[in-house]
């Protein structure tokens, strides 16, 4: 008996031996050869790679008025695998951030492929909508709470907003939904603005909350750069006020107004008509969207005169006292007749030629001058070239090459015919006759500062050349500033208190079908001042205006609404006026309406 019971006690105790051994070998295999796949598998389950993003940088104008800003929200995520019951929380979801329920719900049964366990699991992160509110998405996370559902989780995000709407709208720009620049600065310095996500590596425990303790750090997010602009957004309000009088007198199809300092080259305002709101985009045109300033190209008129009696002067064609015979308004050339428009002039001396905008005076000029010479000014003034301006989608223009010129291009081009300008271009000329003859790159941006407030890059003015001598430029100043006067085409423009030199310009609108368009103009005025040192320099363009045919000049049309910013801004700018200057100057002849 004894040894029966003795040899059930060694079968026992073998067996619980045996028992042991097993586990213990299982015990090691698992921790010593499956390691590495189960560490994998629980990683997979409880840790998460989360982004960190950046904040885009703010844009900002001269004064610190902000353009473009961040405003904190919301992005709403869920972790598939640990939501036990999804049609549920995809009707509280659906509710709440008011999206489809069939969408909510094909979204919560995303599942992606593990490569480790060699099939597909739910999705771990699920994003299922950003920008938003801290409301909405509070709400959301306590009705989710309440009713015990988890897999749900809120990012800190942020979205653009523009706090001026439409102002400045084509100067600013605006980012689409994957937080990339689409026009305007946004998009021209997208890559100082976007700055660089970052990411971390996170666990959670089996409910989806944080372990802050196992936050992994692996890159920290560098937000982006502030950009400050040469833009004034209180003078660009007066611009925009301004142009808005004008477009609801004229009804036109656009209209532009660029503000400049010529000594520099900085942009103070830009604006087009049509425009729209940046926080407000959809369903917006192209035509609103588009910068006109800077995309839409026009025969200049007569605002170019001054290109062709520069280089005339320049190269001792003639003084600013030859007398030219004008032949009374009209004159054949070539197998075609030129007209003056309003009264015919007999002679008339260069200077009076500027300040009665004859079209056969400079048309005889360009005769003097010879096509290389001419095309040569035309492009040394920037025409046919982009400015160089910090704007996207810049034109060039057109100006084509002598060899491709008519019989009678040669007196048509001086006055601004067969050349297409963009705005930008024709009020970066007049700036260059206001700065001594100085060629100047467009500013628009002024400085690029980091995170802490740090330059990091800037933009000073950059001169591209000297265009024309001092003395030559003077001339033509002198000429300008009778222009503004009872005997030129633009008394409308004059400022009080402040001497004002300028072009007016008024140009037959060309038909996409070749010839131009009957009773339909692109007007223009394009002027600085003080004279004596030049503050301002505004170029007013008004596209096809509803006006009689024998109103609608650059002299009646865009001057006064020159003449009406120029008041304001030099109240805003603080310039002193001249009190010889209150008045308009006496006319030395009788003026004559309806000229260009």
């Amino acid at each position: 008996m004894a040894q029966s019971s003795r040899k059930r006690a060694l079968w026992l105790g073998g067996l619980v031996a045996l028992g042991f051994t097993v586990f213990s070998w299982r015990l090691v295999y698992l921790q010593v050869e499956k390691h590495e796949y189960y560490a994998a598998v629980a990683a997979e389950k409880h840790s998460t790679r989360q982004t960190i993003y950046a904040r885009r940088g703010s844009i900002y104008d001269s004064n610190g008025v902000a353009l473009a800003s961040n405003e904190p929200v919301k992005t709403v995520v869920a972790d598939g695998s640990l939501m036990r019951h999804p049609d549920a929380c995809a009707e509280i979801i659906s509710r709440h951030l008011e999206l489809p329920l069939t969408a909510v719900r094909e979204k919560l049964g995303a599942q992606k492929w593990s490569e480790e366990q060699g099939k597909a699991l739910p999705s771990r992160f699920i994003v299922l909508k950003k920008e938003v509110s801290e409301n909405v998405a509070q709400a959301l996370m306590k009705e989710l709470s309440d009713r015990r559902l988890r897999g749900v989780m809120l990012e800190q995000d942020s979205t653009r907003v523009y706090p001026n709407g439409g102002m400045a709208c084509h100067v600013v720009g605006f980012i689409n939904r994957a937080g990339v620049g689409q026009e305007g600065v946004e998009r021209s310095m997208d890559e100082w603005l976007k700055g660089r996500d970052g990411f971390r590596y996170t666990e959670r425990d089996r409910t989806g909350k944080e372990l802050p303790a196992f936050r992994k750090l692996e890159r920290p997010a560098r937000d982006g750069h502030t950009v400050r602009l040469t833009i004034d957004m209180a003078l660009q309000d007066i611009v925009e006020s301004e142009l808005d009088v004008a477009v609801k007198q004229y009804r036109p199809n656009m209209a532009t107004c660029i503000v400049m300092r010529p000594a520099t080259g900085e942009i103070l305002a830009m604006a087009n008509r049509p425009h729209y709101d940046l926080n407000q985009r959809d369903g917006v045109s192209n035509e609103s969207r588009k910068n006109r300033a800077i995309m839409d190209q026009v025969e200049p008129g007569s605002t170019f005169k001054v290109v062709t009696t520069a280089a005339a002067l320049d190269n001792k064609c003639v003084k600013a006292d030859t007398v030219i015979n004008c032949e009374n308004g009209k004159w054949a050339y070539g197998g075609s007749i030129l007209h003056d428009h309003g009264h015919g002039y007999g002679p008339l001396s260069v200077n009076d030629i500027i300040v009665k905008s004859s079209n056969i005076g400079v048309a005889k000029m360009g005769l003097m001058l010879g096509d290389k010479r001419l095309y040569e000014y035309i492009r040394r003034f920037g025409f046919g070239e982009r400015t160089g301006v910090q704007l996207p989608g810049e034109i060039s223009g057109i100006v084509h090459a002598p060899h491709l010129w008519s019989k009678i291009s040669i007196t048509r081009i001086p006055m601004g015919h067969e050349v297409g300008a963009t705005p930008m271009q024709v009020i970066n000329a007049m700036c260059t006759i206001a700065n001594r003859g100085r060629l100047m790159i467009p500013q628009i941006v002024s400085k690029i500062e980091n995170a802490d407030g740090e330059v990091v890059a800037q933009y000073p003015p950059v001169e591209i050349r000297q265009v024309i001598p001092d003395d030559v430029s003077e001339k033509l100043v002198t000429a300008l500033s009778e222009v503004v006067s009872k005997k030129g085409t633009a008394e409308k423009a004059f400022i009080p208190g402040f001497p004002v030199a300028g072009k007016t310009g008024t140009a037959q609108k060309t038909s996409p079908t070749g010839g131009y368009e009957h009773n339909k103009y692109v007007v223009s005025f394009a002027g600085f001042f003080p004279i004596q040192k030049p503050e301002l320099c505004i170029l007013v363009l008004v596209d096809n205006a509803q006006a009689p045919s024998n109103l609608n000049y650059g002299g009646l049309v865009a001057a006064p609404v020159f003449s009406r910013i120029g008041v304001r801004a030099a109240r805003h700018y603080n310039l002193i006026p001249s009190p010889e200057f209150m008045k308009l100057p006496s006319p030395l002849a009788q003026n004559q309406k309806g000229e260009h």
